[in-house]
């Protein structure tokens, strides 16, 4: 069965039960006051410590993290940093359906405010933590292209004193091989496999902590508050919203459906106006793409990665690690399910889910209202039909979300 989500008008055929409560403006109900209360970015806690990162706190480790995030000799041909896909004036994303480094991948790049609230990242979940995260792209080919011992090696020569008065002595690296990973082509992986287990583990003592000093910096990369925190805080202290924070009969239309009849909240809540979760919702796929099961295929990943939170490069003890520990590693409902994203600024980045399937905000408030079945697993969506009015009044609110 399908929901109604109608704003004020309502279409021909539907009962005046559909009508939505306060179209006309006035005062919210308690539960909606509630909820929207619950959205503030005000009730967003302070971050909490990183365990499995002593330096993701430290003022020293983030303006480290910050030069390597925009350094493009970070790569394997000198060409790519993190900026280049997560650019600061876009909200730390590109614009593009799929992300460009060296190559082009098959998702596309999220933002990064507050990203470090998150315990699982990427769009599958693949990685338990903000340092490990930062790891990934920096050996993947269609993204950094580059190695862990090439990547030692140029923080050793060129950021080598800054190194040191954060972790302490770089091993020596003379004898080493100019490139080696396990993850590398041939000739790095051949590399890798000649070194000793000593030498192996103090390379990947490094390449963690050029991961950990990335993290610091993101960490400190944050959302900023916007019309909708603003008016949010006069409807929850039943206060008139001062001018520069006043919503209109559309924009308080859509808020009313987002907290209500239209069921956005159920997944996009908080502060940050996600759930953290992963969720089939019938998104298609793209031609030309690999087969991507999305969290299902993610799990196996994270158990394996040596980096994660039960890890040797980990600074966290096993009891900090509940949530690697006990994660759900088999379920059909898993197949195809994708993080759900934070709204905040997200009308004025389109375009929309993993792979950029959906181009506009209008499609994607289309597809939620048909419904249609996942590609594979099986799609939580139920369906919700909006009027035109009701379309326009959800996009008109989330508009409010845009940083100003």
């Amino acid at each position: 069965m399908k929901r109604f989500a109608n704003g004020c008008q309502v279409a021909v055929g539907l009962t005046i039960a559909l009508l939505a409560t306060g179209c006309s403006g006035e005062a919210f109900t308690p539960e909606e006051k509630r909820l929207i209360g619950q959205l503030r970015l005000s009730e967003l806690a302070p971050l909490s410590p990183d365990p499995t990162n002593v330096v993701a706190d430290d003022p020293d480790a983030a303006a480290f993290g910050a030069s390597l995030f925009f350094d493009a000799r970070l790569s394997g041909g000198g060409t790519v940093a993190c900026a280049t896909c997560h650019l600061v004036d876009r909200q730390f994303q590109d614009d593009l359906p799929l992300a460009r480094g060296v190559g082009v991948t098959d998702r596309r790049t999220m933002p990064l405010a507050d990203v470090a609230y998150s315990p699982w990242l990427f769009w599958d979940g693949r990685k338990d933590s903000l340092w490990a995260q930062a790891l990934g792209p920096l050996e993947d080919a269609r993204e950094h292209a580059g190695n862990r011992v090439a990547y030692a090696r140029f923080v050793a020569g060129r950021y080598g004193d800054r190194y040191e008065r954060i972790f302490g002595p770089l091993p020596e690296m003379e004898d080493l091989p100019a490139e080696g990973s396990p993850l590398g082509n041939d000739l790095e992986q051949a590399s890798w496999a000649r070194m000793t287990e000593a030498e192996r583990d103090a390379i990947n003592r490094v390449f963690a902590n050029i991961g950990k000093s990335i993290a610091a910096f993101e960490r400190t990369i944050a959302h900023e508050e916007t019309r909708f925190d603003r008016f949010a805080e006069a409807v929850v202290a039943g206060r008139k919203p001062d001018d520069d924070a006043a919503f209109s009969a559309l924009e308080i239309e859509g808020l009313k459906l987002f907290v209500g009849k239209a069921g956005c909240i159920d997944c996009h809540n908080g502060p940050r106006f996600t759930d953290d979760f992963f969720h089939n919702t019938g998104v298609p796929a793209v031609a030309g793409l690999p087969r991507d099961l999305g969290r299902a295929a993610a799990t196996a990943k994270v158990l394996e990665d040596p980096f994660n939170c039960l890890g040797a490069y980990s600074d966290a003890g096993p009891e900090a690690c509940d949530e690697l520990r006990f994660m759900v590693v088999d379920s059909h409902e898993m197949v195809r399910a994708f993080k759900t994203p934070s709204l905040r600024g997200a009308a004025s980045r389109p375009p929309y889910m993993h792979s950029g399937q959906i181009a506009t905000l209008e499609e994607v408030i289309d597809h939620y209202s048909s419904a249609p079945d996942a590609p594979e697993g099986h799609s939580e969506l139920q369906g919700v039909i909006f009027t035109d009015r009701g379309r326009a009044a959800l996009i008109a609110f989330l508009k409010t979300l845009d940083a100003e």
